[in-house]
């Protein structure tokens, strides 16, 4: 395996972290802006001193978790890793370790979580898991469907890597319209990387709530700085309640995704430095049978719901 070397005679990561990068985006890693961590050279370094991986695993296993990624997701990309340097699977203690770090970052979020996010002044994912629990009583108590008393508007406006400032601005925007169009005080959230979700009732003339929805946050994100960081058009779709309080706050867990890394400069794209790349993949590495959704690395969602996109738009940048 072809590696960079730099003046002091260690080896660099840059061409095995690329390759990874590549094979993990290409097949688990549901948005390619976020893939990045400082953590990643780390355990990049350390596969290639082939020392002990378990520290530099913690680490990004804690960043990830840190940053809402799941943790089928990160053992996933764990994997690519491996595949890359040729390897069919990474050391246990590496996935032992990866999954400790994870474990102690989500811990840490359920203690520190706070009901408000400042940059929206929306409540946050937990705050709007407890409201589910309320409208999955309120179902459970009239004996009827939660999908027939309530569902779920989603927005999406994530365009890319987005700077601090722009990511507030747009935040603060999107913010501002979801509370128009809903009311202060209404069941909704942020999820972070520009995704944001509403509990409405299903008599609630939910179409027209989404379309002055849609108009305003166009609006509101009209200046031309903010702009460039906002999908065009912004994605707004509705679906519906699943059957249980549990699935729903699994759906709100597969919508999440926090903001790329911020603060953190992304690496060079492979494309605008060839030498970054190392030697390439040997010819049938990664056989479609080696990876857990098949050739396409297009995970199936059973809870989504019929109203949604065919394909998640979180994966469509």
């Amino acid at each position: 395996m072809t590696t960079n070397i730099g003046k002091d005679g260690r080896a660099l990561p840059e061409g095995l972290r690329e390759r990874w990068r590549d094979e993990s985006v290409g097949s688990v890693w549901r948005r390619p802006s976020d893939w990045y961590h400082p953590a990643v050279d780390g355990l990049a370094v350390a596969v290639l001193a082939g020392g002990d991986p378990a520290p530099a695993a913690w680490e990004l296993g804690r960043a990830r978790g840190e940053h809402g990624v799941g943790i089928g997701e990160a053992l996933d990309d764990l994997v690519c890793l491996y595949r890359s340097t040729g390897r069919p699977t990474p050391p246990l203690d590496a996935v032992r370790a990866l999954n400790e770090g994870w474990s102690d970052a989500q811990a840490a979020l359920v203690t520190t979580g706070a009901c408000v996010d400042p940059e929206t002044g929306l409540p946050t994912q937990q705050y709007l898991a407890v409201r589910l629990a309320e409208a999955y009583l309120c179902a459970e108590q009239d004996d009827v469907d939660p999908a027939m008393l309530h569902r779920l508007v989603v927005v999406d406006v994530a365009a890319g890597h987005v700077s601090g400032l722009m990511r507030a601005a747009r935040s603060a925007a999107v913010g501002a319209a979801m509370r128009e169009a809903f009311g202060a005080g209404h069941p909704m959230a942020t999820l972070g990387g520009g995704v944001f979700v509403a509990l409405v009732r299903t008599d609630d003339d939910v179409d027209a709530r989404v379309a002055d929805l849609r108009a305003d946050v166009a609006r509101r994100c009209d200046d031309v700085e903010v702009r460039i960081c906002v999908r065009q058009p912004a994605r707004v779709w509705v679906e519906p309640l699943p059957e249980t309080h549990s699935q729903a706050v699994q759906r709100l867990s597969h919508l999440a995704r926090p903001e790329p890394w911020a603060g953190i400069p992304r690496p060079a794209d492979p494309a605008d430095d060839a030498q970054a790349l190392g030697a390439a993949l040997p010819p049938g590495l990664l056989t479609a049978d080696l990876w857990p959704y098949g050739a396409t690395g297009v995970r199936e969602d059973p809870s989504r719901g019929a109203d949604a996109p065919e394909t998640d738009p979180g994966e469509q940048d």
